[in-house]
């Protein structure tokens, strides 16, 4: 017995070894989150959980810090849902009190091995909420909350991972041995959290120089936009047979790639960029050179995150039906390399614009009509959801467009998970 238990551990800790260096590839922050809470409920064999993020919001006028849900799972409620559809959550945050478990895990920054929720150990101060398990049908019994911290005890956030599972499906608690195996994971999972964190902040920095020039072009609104579009691609690569593996790090380059489609406007004439109206016909065509100035910035390549990000920025004004634009341009010139009759260039249509392109093109258009705008009031989701049926087959890929409604409750998910105001 004790010979297979040791054979068991040193199995798990390959395990982590081999997870560890999977998770330091992946450079997008939310691809991230959720492989570490997929990782970490595997390495001690969880049925559930969720993974909570610190962020700093503002409260009366007072910056407070909370925990903010990032992404739960459930194997068994996903087991109930249709091949392909993912499970949906609340999107919440909790206060770093003593309260609950999550919260008293952020303030004492300790793991809490919690045996049955619904009977609690005497004397704590936290308590179990049971509104999700009376919602789903669910019952929680075993929890271990584990905080996620730097070198300098700096919390991040917080893992909660629930029901461990035997061999034979039962719901038991964790050891002390799973307390272990997910410390060393946590702390592991913490370092590859903090590099993506740090690709995150570079990323909305720029964006934030974009918004100095251009109101519109904000955090909340390249990270939806990048959200929408993984979303739309992940279920086009499924009905495509592309392996797990190629969609994921596929997914990776292109999530931040995508929130980089409108990088060329910081080119664009403040006069124009930051008119309180809509455009001219002069303008709009100084306007559409955004498109080329933003293929420029990455017309040396050095990875497949910046081929990704040349093409978006180059192609998410291209329509299906021929009729967008730059069109058949040189990338670094804008100078046409394919002209119709009257001199001006051609437009790329179907299949000749890139994936990548067709689907922000898709993602962009349905954020801004759901957004205000210095010109416009938010369309009603129906008038919203009216006009992408519309354009489909003219401005946008039908089978995209098809993959778009069939994955509707995803992206509502995530303009609640980003809504403005919040763009971390």
């Amino acid at each position: 017995m004790a010979l297979k238990f040791f054979t068991s551990r040193k199995l798990d800790i390959e395990a982590i070894i081999e997870i560890d260096s999977e998770l330091n590839e992946i450079q997008d922050l939310d691809l991230l989150l959720e492989r570490i809470l997929f990782e970490a409920r595997k390495v001690v064999h969880a049925d559930a959980g969720s993974i909570y993020i610190k962020q700093t919001v503002e409260e009366d006028g007072n910056k407070v810090d909370k925990l903010a849900i990032k992404y739960s799972q459930n194997d068994t409620l996903q087991k109930e849902l249709p091949p392909g559809q993912k499970l949906l959550y609340s999107v919440f945050s909790l206060n770093i009190d003593d309260e609950t478990l999550s919260g008293y895990c952020a303030l004492t920054k300790q793991l809490i091995n919690i045996q049955d929720a619904y009977n609690l150990p005497p004397g704590v101060p936290y308590s179990f909420g049971k509104s999700y398990d009376q919602i789903t049908g669910y019952k929680t019994i075993s929890s271990l909350s584990v905080p996620l911290k730097n070198a300098d005890g700096m919390l991040l956030g917080v893992i909660q991972i629930i029901n461990s599972k035997d061999k034979k499906g039962n719901s038991i608690s964790f050891s002390k041995e799973d307390e272990g195996i997910i410390t060393h994971f946590a702390v592991n999972a913490t370092m590859a959290l903090q590099k993506a964190q740090l690709i995150r902040t570079m990323i909305l920095r720029m964006i934030r120089m974009a918004e100095l020039r251009d109101p519109k072009e904000t955090g909340t609104h390249v990270n939806r936009v990048a959200g929408y579009a993984v979303e739309i691609y992940d279920r086009w690569a499924s009905r495509k047979g592309v392996s797990e593996d190629e969609r994921n790090k596929f997914k990776d380059s292109f999530r931040i790639a995508s929130m980089l489609h409108d990088a060329g406007k910081v080119a664009i004439p403040d006069v124009i960029l930051k008119k309180p109206a809509r455009f001219t016909p002069e303008e709009y065509l100084i306007m559409q050179n955004h498109t080329v100035y933003g293929s420029a910035l990455f017309d040396d390549p050095q990875s497949p995150l910046d081929v990704l990000a040349r093409d978006i920025a180059f192609t998410h004004h291209e329509n299906w039906d021929g009729t967008g634009y730059p069109g058949w341009v040189d990338p670094q010139t804008g100078a046409p390399v394919k002209t119709g009759e009257d001199g001006k260039p051609v437009g790329k249509k179907g299949e000749e614009i890139p994936l990548s392109g067709r689907i922000v093109s898709l993602a962009d258009v349905f954020d801004a009509l759901c957004s205000k705008r210095v010109y416009k009031e938010p369309w009603t989701e129906e008038d919203v959801l009216l006009e992408i049926r519309k354009l489909s087959g003219t401005k946008f890929d039908p089978d995209l467009v098809d993959i778009f409604f069939e994955i509707l409750p995803n992206i509502k998910q995530i303009q609640q998970l980003y809504p403005d105001g919040n763009s971390a």
